[in-house]
């Protein structure tokens, strides 16, 4: 997630360049499908098992804590099976505003303000909670091959006058017990947003740059490309172990390849935190301001 502030006008001046929504050619002989009917939609995830889209839907601003947050599943012909199959209003449910997700073994993690909720990700039921004290914002939210959950604190309050560093930013995993460890924290990460594992190591796409860098066990950053634009959101990895990058900057989404070339996929459409469906080679983009999502085709070639 960027530099929300509200959900009208979450982004400043990127948004404020998308006020009309523009969708690129195809890039394949397929078009992109649109699918609206979001409430404030911030990221997106395929759930290869049971072949669906899952899209966190904020409904409302991205640091309320009123409980209404809710989680849509949406199939791969761009059909809503169940507009709120996980829904803060539902008594049983806590979801205040969802960011970030991930699908590992059983569970669908994802970012909630200062909490990243798991739940059961065949039936929705809510499993754990783990909290991170003091968070400002967590964001987007990672799950390595060995099961570690790794969130990013991208350290910003959101006021009426527009977004507030809190000193908070940090990049954190969870250990076996679900506490969170600080693995790299500071300015250093530059408002952090983004994060995968990818073959090239854990990689960080910050806010506040345009730099995607790799984080070392030490919480050490190394340049792994440098975008055309900033204001970076999420990160996935491709089926050639490329890297798609969205950046409310640039209004794109770019692709580092496998040797570190820089190119763009997506083009005059802002998104948010995209997901893969990687069989397809579909990038999902989530809009926050149209609310909508972009079933978006790509080609590796």
């Amino acid at each position: 997630m960027t530099i929300h502030r509200t959900a009208r006008a979450f982004h400043g001046a990127a948004l404020a360049l998308a006020a009309i929504l523009l969708v690129a050619p195809s890039i394949h002989a397929q078009e992109p499908v649109v699918v609206t009917g979001m409430a404030t939609p911030e990221s997106a995830v395929h759930d290869p098992e049971a072949d669906v889209y899952l899209v966190s839907n904020i409904n409302g601003g991205p640091g309320d804590v009123d409980d209404n947050g809710f989680i849509s599943r949406i199939s791969p012909d761009g059909t809503i099976t169940h507009l709120k199959w996980i829904d803060g209003e539902d008594p049983a449910v806590t979801l205040h505003a969802p960011k970030g997700s991930a699908v590992h073994g059983d569970r669908f993690y994802v970012a909630d303000i200062d909490t990243v909720r798991s739940f059961d990700r065949t039936t929705g039921a809510p499993l754990d909670a783990w909290e991170v004290p003091g968070a400002g914002f967590l964001n987007d939210l990672a799950v390595g091959a060995d099961g570690t959950v790794y969130v990013t604190d991208t350290g910003i309050s959101i006021g009426p006058g527009g977004f507030t560093p809190t000193g908070t930013a940090a990049l954190y995993r969870f250990d076996a017990d679900g506490q969170p460890q600080a693995i790299a924290e500071g300015d250093a990460l530059m408002l952090p947003n983004g994060v995968v594992e990818a073959p090239q190591g854990l990689v960080l796409a910050p806010i506040g740059s345009n730099i995607v860098s790799i984080v070392g066990e030490d919480g050490s950053l190394t340049t792994l490309a440098e975008l055309p634009q900033g204001q970076l959101d999420g990160v996935v990895v491709a089926a050639d172990g490329s890297l798609l990058v969205s950046s409310f900057g640039g209004n794109a989404v770019y692709r580092i390849d496998p040797a570190g070339a820089v190119s763009e996929v997506v083009t005059d459409t802002p998104a948010a935190d995209i997901g893969i469906d990687v069989g397809r080679s579909r990038v999902l983009i989530p809009q926050l301001n149209t609310n909508q999502l972009i079933i978006y085709p790509f080609s590796l070639d």
